[in-house]
């Protein structure tokens, strides 16, 4: 464990890479999804609502991976700061995946090969995100 928090500016700023690259990438998700055609079918005041929460995500998302890649000595560097925005961020991704998998019935997912994989790779960055903000949360309380 000594060799994690050792290499915890390195972790964190693997994870903004991460959040950056996750950003990016879920520019494709309303093609892959057909949200166009999906969203079509709904009042048109659930559907801003829809594209409002989308774009909150996505610019949290590419937030949290800008001040992780570039500033992950500020993340781990023990202050009250650095405690909470840690705290804040492990929260947000350990939400993510108990949403996952307690808040999306799974008969809707679509089905293949690749959108498997896809899912795959995705919560595996998603634990990964919650692991690296949880060993740098608990690591700035141990250096508070």
């Amino acid at each position: 464990m000594k060799i994690l928090f050792d290499h915890i500016e390195l972790l964190v700023r693997l994870a903004g890479i991460g959040q950056i690259c996750l950003a990016a990438g879920s520019t494709a998700i309303p093609g892959i999804l057909n949200w166009k055609i999906e969203l079509a079918k709904v009042n048109p005041l659930i559907r801003h609502i829809f594209w409002m929460y989308a774009c909150y995500i996505l610019v949290i998302n590419f937030c949290f991976g800008f001040v992780s890649a570039l500033c992950p000595n500020d993340l781990t560097n023990g202050s009250k700061l650095a405690v909470l925005t840690t705290g804040f961020i492990g929260v947000y991704w350990v939400s993510r995946i108990c949403t996952q998998f307690f808040g999306f019935e799974r008969k809707n997912f679509p089905k293949g090969k690749w959108l498997v994989f896809g899912e795959t790779v995705l919560v595996s960055l998603f634990l990964f995100l919650c692991i690296v903000y949880g060993l740098a949360f608990y690591n700035n309380l141990q250096n508070l």
